[in-house]
């Protein structure tokens, strides 16, 4: 069984709290693009799973992987669930702000839910995703969202962004998220990002804030170039996604111009 994870893009991004736990409270919009990881599981007669990766690279080995974070988790609940092979071919960029591997994690659970009938409800494929990490709750829903508490806590939202191109300019850095959080200050008031997306897309850039960039743009200010010719092309919005280091661009639908950017970043393109 084959399915396809997607990416998601923030629009718009405010960190409110340090919590207790250690934790941050935000407020962001998720809304689902189709830049693609491709997940297949298939049932084998092995004692024992195995984890094959292609595609784009992914750091610190198989053992932190959410695709095999999520098999885990299920397997303790549903101890018939035999061992698979599973195949994960990377397309969306890691550590870039696009959620490619918390779709990733979700995916699993949701594919695994119908290929070995598990028949878990959509709640609890929720609670699940939210053991898995602060994004994953959004990939079960997989349509535009509002966002609080860690990320997990969602209200979807009539939003619809069809009509728009877009743009995604990954410039090849990792940002580490922990060190996003320790940079940002908090930041409260003010309308909330729902209410702004409601508003016509070319108000956004009056409004939309995401308060990792201003943090992530001291330290890499050759990023600031990524954001700035997006707008001279015509962009009607552009922002960093989650904690960097992407940055899409909304333009009108067909009027995607010629964008030249460092020959290591990597551009996509969604018309």
């Amino acid at each position: 069984m084959v399915f396809f994870p997607n990416c998601k893009i923030n629009l718009g991004l405010k960190i409110l709290r340090k919590r207790e736990d250690g934790y941050h409270d935000l407020e962001t919009v998720f809304y689902p693009l189709a830049v693609k990881d491709v997940l297949e599981v298939i049932r084998t007669e092995s004692p024992s799973l195995t984890f094959t990766a292609t595609g784009i690279p992914i750091p610190g080995g198989a053992g932190g992987n959410l695709v095999l974070k999520a098999y885990d988790l299920l397997k303790k609940d549903f101890p018939q669930l035999p061992p698979v092979n599973i195949y994960l071919h990377k397309h969306i960029p890691i550590g870039a702000g696009l959620g490619g591997g918390s779709s990733d994690g979700a995916t699993m659970l949701r594919l695994l839910n119908v290929r070995f009938h598990l028949q878990l409800t959509e709640d609890e494929l929720l609670e699940y995703a939210a053991l898995l990490g602060s994004d994953c709750p959004f990939f079960i829903l997989n349509k535009p969202c509002a966002a609080g508490g860690r990320g997990e806590k969602l209200v979807p939202i009539e939003l619809d962004l069809s009509g728009y191109s877009f743009v995604i300019v990954h410039p090849g850095i990792h940002i580490s998220t922990p060190w996003a959080f320790s940079q940002c200050v908090p930041a409260t008031g003010g309308k909330s990002l729902a209410a702004i997306i409601r508003q016509p897309v070319d108000t956004w850039a009056e409004e939309l804030v995401n308060n990792f960039e201003k943090p992530v743009l001291s330290s890499y200010p050759e990023l600031s170039l990524i954001k700035e010719q997006l707008y001279s092309r015509g962009a009607l919005y552009a922002a960093m996604t989650g904690s960097g280091s992407s940055f899409f661009g909304i333009f009108e639908k067909g009027e995607l111009p010629s964008l030249t950017f460092d020959a290591k970043y990597q551009v996509i393109l969604l018309t």
